[in-house]
């Protein structure tokens, strides 16, 4: 074969092989790796053991502990008020005056009356003595001798009627100065000095506090006392005078709220049928701040069945007077403590079709769905049953972009104490 052919051909494979290499080069480039995926920004807590309150909260009012009406006991002229309204009272202490003379001038006239009948008393017994000497001597007819014995029991009779009105004329007397049966705070005066006041009047539209507080007392007794026992406004007293001033205790003071009829039952077994008391707490419905501690030990021995619910007065001592009688505040009632329990942040918890759970940051910072048994949530705090370890790193906010094997990124680590890790 000529050299030039050889040559020719040569060239020829030289270039086929040229074009298969790159054909090869193009068609055969290696794929770049792909990028990974983002990392999810979480904010984590770790899972701490702590101990629990278990407490109920309801809205409660505070009311006097006890509440008394102090009403005119008997008909006059009111002369005097003894008491500067806003400021404490004693007991025993003269709140008012009502004009003594008239019953004083009737004191004077039941003790006439008395001597008087006493005197005939005296008399007529002198006679049936005389009388009965002369029986035995046979010297007077029996009719004149049981005669005169059936005037002495009708004179010791009318004696012992005037007795009466002596007492009761020194009572009226006595109830011309009204004392104060309760210490506490008499509020504003309700009748000034120069009115008739009645005993035997009525009063209406007396304002009192947020609970149903008194009746009146019924005619002639000095005041009208009672122990809150509910929520509604005062309700008027009736056939006991005219009332002069309210006086509430307010050093203890007591609270009233109410409870579900299901809540009720577990509070009369932990209480030992409220034989034992319960911690109580009254905070402030405007800031939150506490206003006092308290004990629960008193309920209302019904269930009210329009609302299934139970009400419960708890006892609060009040010595910086920050309860005030009226005032609405907000209740939390401890039931019990769980001890040694594991617990993570409220926020931490999700429902899903099978039930709560909670993503745990496991190793290679991928989130674990963990199905958790939530045994009680108090405020922001819950309390786990199963499903979460102490130590266990769990995410509070960014659960909504989570999935199970998801990366996180921890934007803002922090636990009780130390930066989770």
């Amino acid at each position: 074969m000529p050299v030039r052919r050889r040559f020719h051909w040569g060239f020829l494979v030289l270039a086929a092989v040229a074009v298969a290499l790159v054909a090869w080069v193009i068609f055969h480039k290696k794929p770049a790796k792909a990028a990974p995926p983002p990392r999810v920004p979480v904010t984590v807590v770790k899972a701490a053991v702590q101990d629990v309150p278990v407490s109920i909260s309801a809205l409660g009012a505070a009311q006097a502990w006890q509440s008394d009406t102090i009403l005119a006991q008997v008909t006059g002229t009111l002369l005097r008020v003894n008491f500067v309204e806003g400021t404490d009272v004693r007991a025993g202490q003269i709140l008012a005056e009502v004009d003594p003379a008239p019953y004083r001038a009737a004191l004077t006239q039941a003790q006439g009356s008395l001597k008087r009948d006493q005197a005939l008393l005296a008399g007529a017994r002198i006679d049936l003595a005389r009388y009965q000497l002369l029986l035995r001597q046979d010297s007077i007819a029996r009719q004149t001798v049981d005669d005169q014995a059936a005037l002495v029991n009708q004179d010791e009779g009318t004696v012992l009627l005037d007795e009466g009105n002596v007492a009761a004329a020194q009572v009226n007397l006595k109830r011309c100065t009204i004392t104060s049966p309760i210490s506490g705070r008499a509020g504003v005066r309700l009748v000034d000095p120069g009115n008739l006041v009645s005993g035997s009047g009525s009063i209406s539209s007396t304002p009192n506090t947020s609970s149903a507080t008194s009746s009146a007392s019924p005619a002639g007794s000095s005041t009208t006392s009672s122990t809150p026992s509910s929520g509604s406004a005062a309700s008027s007293a009736s056939s006991g005078g005219t009332g002069i001033v309210i006086i509430n205790q307010i050093e203890p003071i007591a609270v009233t709220f109410t409870v579900p009829q299901g809540d009720f039952q577990r509070l009369s077994d932990l209480s030992d049928n409220f034989r034992k008391p319960l911690a109580t707490v009254a905070t402030s419905q405007e800031t939150g701040a506490q206003l006092g501690n308290g004990e629960l030990s008193i309920a209302d021995n019904r269930v009210d069945a329009t609302t299934g619910s139970v009400e419960l007065k708890a006892r609060f001592e009040n010595p910086g007077r920050r309860l005030w009688p009226g005032q609405f505040v907000n209740v939390t009632l401890t039931l019990q403590t769980l001890p040694h329990v594991t617990t993570i942040p409220a926020t931490a918890v999700n429902q899903g079709p099978n039930g709560a759970f909670a993503y745990v940051v496991g190793p290679g910072a991928k989130a674990v769905m963990r199905p958790i048994k939530v045994a009680w949530t108090e405020g922001s705090t819950a309390v786990i049953q199963s499903g979460v370890q102490p130590g266990d790193v769990v995410v509070t906010d960014g659960q909504m972009t989570l999935k199970a094997g998801s990366l996180v990124r921890i934007i803002q680590p922090a636990t009780p104490g130390r930066p989770a890790s």
